[in-house]
């Protein structure tokens, strides 16, 4: 018997059963697993990758701070594997863990350059007094070449002048040929360079030879050196003077 037979009875037939029959017996259903909508999908991904950026950043500045040095290559400060912090060695190692900048015991390029000035300043008087020493430095070098300068007389002279004179030394110290003059202030009148120049020549002249050590006087031989005089004496108190 059918289920449209038992509500209707006995050999009667009823099309609503038979239409609807087929709705009592459960159907299988194919359930399948949904994931997360694309939406989702792309706020995990930019959420990782925001993640991960920072991590690295975070590292990174870790990295940059764990290996900071002094970077003056000129300090000398001695390196000993016992140094709590990174020091600036005369070479580099294969297997420094960080860079290594190694220690230029003579700072100089292609061209020294020095200013001169005929009145020290207050706070520089040390620097134009002369060595008593053999000359192991650029500081050394400088140093001299100041205590040598003796500007013309104030009536010869002019405020404010400023010539520039170019030249190299041989090992020995001696000066390899007459300084060529590089610049000379504008508008000054020929006779008033010329006394400029002679001043600086017989300057240089009497100081030379420099006495070099090794070291210094192989660095330097044949090197330009360029220095500007700068005449900056108050030359009209000087006339007023009795």
């Amino acid at each position: 018997m059918t289920t449209a037979e038992a509500l209707v009875g006995p050999g009667l037939t009823d099309e609503r059963g038979e239409v609807n029959e087929p709705a009592l017996i459960p159907a299988k259903v194919d359930l399948k697993l949904v994931g997360p909508y694309p939406r989702d999908r792309r706020m995990a991904r930019d959420f990782i990758v925001c993640l991960i950026v920072l991590m690295a950043g975070l590292g990174s500045a870790s990295a940059q701070q764990r290996r900071q040095i002094d970077a003056t290559p000129f300090a000398h400060a001695p390196c000993s594997v016992l140094d709590g912090q990174p020091c600036t060695p005369t070479f580099c190692s294969v297997f420094n863990d960080g860079p290594c900048i190694p220690e230029i015991f003579y700072p100089y390029g292609q061209n020294l350059q020095l200013t001169i000035q005929s009145v020290p300043p207050q706070d520089q008087a040390e620097k134009y007094r002369k060595p008593d020493h053999d000359l192991d430095t650029i500081g050394d070098l400088f140093a001299a070449l100041r205590s040598c300068w003796a500007p013309p007389p104030a009536d010869a002279a002019r405020e404010g002048m400023q010539m520039s004179v170019r030249f190299s030394f041989r090992k020995t110290g001696e000066i390899i040929a007459t300084p060529r003059v590089t610049y000379a202030t504008a508008g000054v009148p020929a006779d008033t360079r010329a006394t400029y120049l002679k001043a600086i020549n017989a300057s240089l002249t009497a100081c030379m030879p420099l006495k070099f050590t090794g070291g210094l006087g192989g660095a330097l031989a044949g090197r330009p050196i360029a220095i500007r005089y700068v005449d900056n004496r108050d030359l009209g108190r000087q006339a007023g003077k009795p």
